[in-house]
Formats: C-alpha cells, structure tokens, sequence
C-alpha cells in the first residue's frame, strides 16, 4: 500500500474511532507485554491478558505523549487528581474508575480553578479557547515547558487531544515484542497507544524494554 493510500485509509478509520468512542473511557489503560515484577522490571514477549487484539492486527497506533492527563467536559477542563492509600478525595472529586481494591488508589478528576498550581491548565486551555477550534468532551494531554521537564519540547503550554487525528502514526508501527524493541530505538517518543473502535486502548512505552527515549533520536 502506498503512503497515501495509508494516510487516507487512516484518516477514515480514526474519524470513525472517534465517532465511535464519544462516551470516552478514562479507565485505566493496559499494557501490551508482561511485566518482570520480580526481576529488572522491563516487559517481556508475553502478551497481556485483554491486550491480544492488537497483535491480531485490530485498532489504530497513535503517539502517546509524555505530560499530565486531563479531562474536558462541557468545555470545562478537569485536572487528574489520586487518592492514593484510601485517602478521601475533596469535594467536586469526580472518578475515574473504582478505587483499587488492594492499594485504595483511586484516580478521578478535579475541576481546574483559580489555584496558582493549575495556571498551566488554565493557560493552555485558554490558547485553545482563543484559536477558534471546537473543543470536544474527552482527555488530552497537557504538555509545555512547565510539564514534566517538557519532554514533548513546546514552546507554549497547550492541550492535545487523545482521540485527535494527529497523533496517529504514519506508517503504523510493528506490533510483535521485536519490532516494536526496535521501533523505539533511536526515536524521541515516549510510547504508543493503540485505540479499537470499541474503545479499548493498549499501551507500550519504550522505557518499559529499557531503552531512553531520544537516545540518537533520528526521527520522532
């Protein structure tokens, strides 16, 4: 198939996706391999158990960006917030899943305010509201200078959006334990997500085989 013919073909299909996942999960997302959790704690070649869809070739491959999640819902933007340890989360909390039932870990939301702590959500949900672009309900991404060190490289803080188009990679990475080891060798992404139309979502970093992200980086 030739490169443009993969475009459009992936374009249609991720329009498709997020038609189809606009009651979106904030479920927390599987990894495709094993982890050694008894060992060096790096991802093995066995899949995961509700991962297999992805190696049969089902679902589309995005970039998985490296920043904080957050959330918008009626075009107000939610900020991620973990109760961890059983810890009663504060008032408007809303959850994302079900606490866990061995750590209480329980990640949700929190609506972003006047806090000097959220002027980066404020900020770039501020630049998205003053481009004109339609913001839709979801999670996205922020990232910018003040955002984990700024891995991504932005100039200014801004949000990206999970389901968007955009963060679809083109050509469609390997997806055996091998190939996807060597995709990430030498390129300066964090990892990829792979979304089915249903509306699962599968994982994979490349610090999960061990390898640092950008080293040598000749493509991204």
């Amino acid at each position: 198939m030739s490169g443009a013919l993969q475009r459009v073909r992936l374009d249609r299909v991720v329009r498709g996706l997020v038609a189809t996942t606009k009651g979106w999960s904030v479920e927390k997302i599987i990894s495709l391999f094993q982890r050694n959790y008894d060992g060096d704690r790096l991802v093995r070649d066995e899949i995961v158990p509700g991962a297999e869809w992805v190696v049969a070739g089902e679902g589309i491959a995005t970039r998985k960006m490296d920043g904080t999640c957050c959330m918008v819902q009626e075009r107000r933007l939610y900020k991620r917030y973990d109760a961890k340890g059983g810890k009663t989360p504060p008032a408007g909390f809303i959850p994302a899943q079900e606490p866990d039932p061995v750590t209480g870990h329980w990640p949700g939301w929190l609506l972003v305010g006047d806090d000097p702590g959220d002027r980066w959500h404020r900020q770039a949900m501020q630049l998205w509201l003053d481009s004109g672009l339609p913001i839709q309900g979801g999670t996205y991404e922020l990232v910018g200078p003040k955002i984990q060190g700024n891995p991504e490289k932005r100039e200014r803080h801004g949000l990206v959006y999970h389901n968007g188009v955009g963060l679809v990679l083109d050509p469609q990475p390997p997806r055996d334990f091998a190939g996807i080891r060597e995709y990430f060798t030498g390129r300066d992404i964090e990892g990829i997500v792979w979304h089915h139309k249903d509306g699962r979502m599968v994982k994979i970093k490349g610090k999960d085989f061990g390898i640092k992200r950008g080293a040598n980086a000749s493509a991204s």
